[in-house]
C-alpha cells in the first residue's frame, strides 16, 4: 500500500507566463508542465520547504510567499498511483525575475527543464488545477512570509 506524500510547490509569475518544469511520462506518451517543489520533511512547514526545494532545484531564494490553496492530487507517473496534498503558493524572487522569458533553466538535483510558460499554455498542467489557483490572484499581492 502507498502513502500520501505533501509537497509545497511555488508558481513564480511574469508577464503572462509561469515558471514549470516540464516532465514526460513514457508509459503514457505525455509531455507535460508540474509546478516547482517538492516534498515537505518531518518538522517542515510547508513554507519551509517551498523556499528549502527552489534554493535545491533552481538555486534561487525566495522573496515572497502567499499559500493560494491546497489541491488533492491523485495521479499515475509511469505506470505508478500517487497521492498527494500540495500546498500552492504564489511567489516573488528578484532571481526569477532576472530570467528572460526565452531562457532555460535545470532543475539541480535531476536534470529537467524549467521554462517561463504562457498561462493560456494547451500543455497539460499538473497537479491539476493549480493554474486555476493562479488566476484567482493577483501576483502583486503576494505578503512577504
Amino acid at each position: 500500500m502507498g502513502s500520501i506524500r505533501n509537497v509545497a510547490v511555488g508558481l513564480p509569475t511574469k508577464d503572462s507566463h509561469v515558471l514549470l518544469s516540464e516532465s514526460f511520462d513514457q508509459t503514457r506518451g505525455l509531455r507535460f508542465h508540474r509546478a516547482v517543489g517538492g516534498g515537505i520533511e518531518f518538522g517542515e512547514t510547508a513554507v519551509q520547504a517551498l523556499r528549502r526545494e527552489f534554493r535545491e532545484e533552481l538555486d534561487v531564494a525566495l522573496d515572497e510567499v502567499r499559500l493560494l490553496g491546497v489541491l488533492e492530487n491523485l495521479f499515475e507517473y509511469e505506470g505508478q498511483p500517487g497521492h498527494e496534498y500540495v500546498h500552492v503558493f504564489a511567489v516573488r524572487s528578484a532571481d526569477l525575475d532576472e530570467v528572460p522569458l526565452d531562457a532555460e533553466l535545470v532543475v539541480l538535483d535531476e536534470g529537467s527543464p524549467v521554462r517561463w510558460v504562457s498561462v493560456e499554455t494547451d500543455a497539460p498542467v499538473f497537479p491539476a488545477g493549480v493554474l486555476d489557483l493562479l488566476a484567482d490572484t493577483d501576483r502583486m499581492d503576494c505578503s512577504t512570509s
